[in-house]
């Protein structure tokens, strides 16, 4: 359809098993890293991605060629 404008955010939250705080300080910017990479991979756009020791949050804008699983 022309002049079709679709725009879907997400936000996610990934928890560790049990809660457990092992996502450590000196991990951090190599995970998001990757995270980074596989969501921009995808087509997807990443707005914000944060978190503590068991649990991280992300914002992304899908591409709409993808839906979400």
């Amino acid at each position: 359809m022309a002049n079709t404008y679709t725009q879907l955010y997400i936000h996610s939250v990934f928890a560790v098993q049990n809660r457990k705080c092992l996502l450590l300080d000196e991990f951090e910017e190599e995970l998001y890293k990757y995270i980074t990479g596989v969501i921009t991979g995808q087509g997807h756009k990443l707005y914000i991605i944060n978190g503590v020791q068991d649990h991280l949050h992300i914002l992304i804008s899908m591409n709409p060629k993808q839906a979400p699983r």
